[in-house]
């Protein structure tokens, strides 16, 4: 990762667009609020109606996207302005699983629901920067317009963002970031990563079926439990020796049924799991690869195969150019010692499809109390945020778009 930006700024005076301490208190009891009302993808209307509110508050014109929930909003654009915009994107949905914290008085009200993930202040860090550069544009000094984009259905494959873009949330923007909570990572910093730091993530399904029959007499069957089992197990072991290891494709089941008596051989077995891989160019290949190895190995037993592969989404693969900007944000911010280095994770997000089309990248935003030493995680119901982190990332978004409009 390049530190060059370090020279480009020497500090925060270096920037307008600090956060006012009353608009950092509004900001944090809106977080507060989306906690305590999470909704799940594309089921999201009161939290888009929340978003929505506040921009026109400020004098904005935000607009709901065509699939009903999430919304755009241009700051500081003009009538035939040809200059392509900064996006800053947030996702808006929930978890369907229940919140366990205790002892706060934000936690869901919302049974089985619950903002896991840290949704709320990746919305709240995106409306909060928008909010501060409205402010700037309306002193001339904003230098370049910027969109918000605030997508639905991040947790549901294949994700939100395919119908964002339907919607031209793309349109006239020429690069793109987006940061996601990193419970790992203290508050007050970032971590960042040129090339792939997430991993592509499908939904694979395999439905196995023979003539079933006694379990006395399985040469007269297709023995179902076991081609299941020798699926479960040698298709993994299969694709590793069939893909570069580097490429990490993994195929992982989380489920697998047969049966329903034990001197039984059944006449249908099902299996499902994910295939995750750490290459885009593996992902691209992996849907005939896994369809080949298990016909083989299915195959081995007479069984018939029907597999449902589902695309997920790709991994996001950061731009060098754009890793350089979150760095010089951050650094014209907090410092270069605010930033850190992160490693390649094995969860997927729908960001990866924004760079499909334009470059960007994702940071970790850190979101842990100095000190905590709870490893809090994501997708549990215990899960919290610093929620100094939504200044932090307020922080970044101004810092990167002030910095792309001086760039161009």
């Amino acid at each position: 990762m390049s530190r060059d930006s370090d020279a480009r700024t020497s500090g925060d005076e270096a920037l307008p667009g600090t956060l006012p301490e009353a608009l950092r208190a509004e900001l944090i009891a809106f977080r507060r609020d989306l906690h305590m009302h999470p909704e799940l993808g594309n089921q999201e209307f009161r939290t888009t109606a929340a978003i929505k509110a506040r921009l026109e508050k400020a004098g904005l014109e935000p607009r709901v996207l065509d699939t009903g929930t999430g919304l755009l909003c241009d700051v500081g654009r003009r009538e035939g302005d040809p200059r392509p915009m900064l996006a800053l994107r947030a996702d808006i949905d929930a978890l369907p699983i229940p919140d366990t914290k205790a002892g706060v008085p934000y936690r869901s009200t919302v049974p089985d629901r619950a903002h896991a993930c840290g949704h709320d202040i990746h919305t709240t860090s995106v409306l909060g920067a928008g909010l501060v550069l409205a402010e700037l544009d309306r002193q001339g000094l904003l230098p370049r317009p910027v969109r918000l984009i605030f997508q639905p259905a991040e947790e549901v494959l294949p994700g939100g963002a395919p119908d964002t873009i339907a919607s031209g949330a793309l349109e006239g923007v020429g690069r793109i970031i987006g940061v996601h909570c990193d419970p790992k990572v203290d508050v007050g910093r970032i971590g960042l990563r040129v090339g792939a730091i997430t991993s592509a993530c499908d939904r694979l399904e395999v439905s196995l079926d023979g003539p079933g029959g006694h379990t006395a007499r399985p040469h007269l069957t297709t023995d179902l439990v076991t081609a299941a089992a020798r699926v479960a197990t040698e298709v993994p072991a299969l694709l590793a020796r069939r893909v570069d290891a580097r490429a990490g494709l993994a195929v992982t089941w989380g489920r697998l049924e047969a049966g329903h008596a034990c001197n039984v051989i059944p006449q249908h077995a099902e299996l499902s799991g994910t295939v995750r891989c750490l290459d885009l160019a593996a992902w691209r290949e992996a849907p005939d690869l896994v369809h080949a190895a298990i016909d083989e190995v299915a195959g081995m037993h007479r069984a018939k195969t029907v597999i449902n592969y589902v695309r997920g989404v790709p991994p996001v693969v950061n731009d060098a150019a754009v890793i350089d900007l979150l760095a010089g944000a951050m650094t014209a911010r907090r410092g270069s010692q605010a930033i850190e280095d992160t490693e390649q994770s094995l969860g997927g997000e729908d960001f990866s499809w924004y760079l499909e089309h334009v470059p960007g990248a994702m940071a970790r935003l850190g979101v842990r109390t100095p000190g905590d030493t709870a490893r809090l995680d994501l997708h549990r119901g215990d899960f919290d945020a610093d929620e100094e982190s939504i200044k932090v990332g307020v922080e970044l978004f101004t810092a990167s778009a002030l910095l792309d409009g001086c760039s161009a």
